[in-house]
């Protein structure tokens, strides 16, 4: 896809990935749409991009009528969709046990319901245009969880499971769907985590790569869709080895989470 004068919509873009994903599109030239619920961060990223042609619209992404009304005043506003991208969403951590059922429930309905609004919105224009790209921001968690975090890891996983049907469905259509896979990155994503989990204690487990890191891998699928993106190189042979050998994943992980503060 030839990303310049492209019209691609960000939710969760006014923070971490999605605020990376606005700077790095808007370097292509891409036209933008931004939501996520703070409005006034939004206003100060699109006054600061390399950009004259940005939409703000705040909404929150766990309300299936706010992302409806985000993607069609994107499309009242430039005329198409060419690329969604899914970012928005958020973590808690803490056990199996120790999650309360509250959080479970928060987590279901920003990261996994919010990506499926995003695709139910974005599917019917992108067919009758007979081109787009989705692109569903999950998480390395999705192929394999890690202790202090299933609640969070269970959303990923279903947005991948979602991705897979969508991509088949949409076969034939010129319209694509893709799943990203970042392992942990150095946004406040953390700092709310552990906001959102008084009492729950626990760092980052494994490597870390930056916000921009992950934009740039986002922007060269929407380029060129693959089914499945990891932004980290090693992290792709931890989902095959887990495959394989998940003992020896689940041993890997054990002592991690141990290292972090999590067990």
């Amino acid at each position: 896809m030839e990303l310049r004068a492209a019209v691609v919509a960000i939710t969760g873009a006014s923070a971490g990935i999605g605020r990376a994903c606005a700077f790095a599109f808007a370097r292509e030239g891409a036209r933008l749409a931004l939501t996520a619920r703070r409005g006034d961060r939004l206003q100060e990223i699109a006054s600061a991009l390399p950009s004259s042609e940005v939409l703000v619209h705040a909404a929150d992404v766990a309300d299936a009528a706010q992302v409806r009304g985000f993607v069609d005043a994107t499309v009242a506003r430039f005329g198409r969709l060419d690329v969604l991208v899914n970012n928005a969403g958020f973590g808690v951590r803490g056990s199996v046990e120790d999650t309360p059922d509250e959080d479970y429930r928060r987590l279901m309905e920003a990261n996994y319901y919010g990506t499926v609004y995003g695709c139910r919105a974005a599917v019917p224009i992108m067919k009758r245009q007979g081109a787009g790209v989705i692109i569903n921001v999950s998480s390395i968690v999705g192929h394999r969880s890690l202790p202090g975090g299933g609640a969070y890891a269970a959303t990923k996983a279903a947005q991948v499971s979602l991705t897979e049907s969508l991509r088949v469905e949409l076969r034939g259509t010129g319209v694509f769907a893709c799943s990203v896979h970042p392992v942990g990155t150095a946004t406040e994503f953390g700092e709310v985590a552990q906001r959102e989990s008084p009492g729950r204690a626990g760092g980052p487990v494994g490597p870390q790569q930056t916000a921009e890191q992950v934009a740039d891998a986002i922007v060269r699928c929407a380029r060129r869709p693959k089914p499945e993106v990891y932004p980290h190189f090693l992290s792709r042979g931890l989902v095959a080895l887990n495959a394989i050998a998940p003992g020896i994943v689940d041993f890997w992980a054990w002592r991690a989470a141990r290292k972090s503060g999590r067990l």
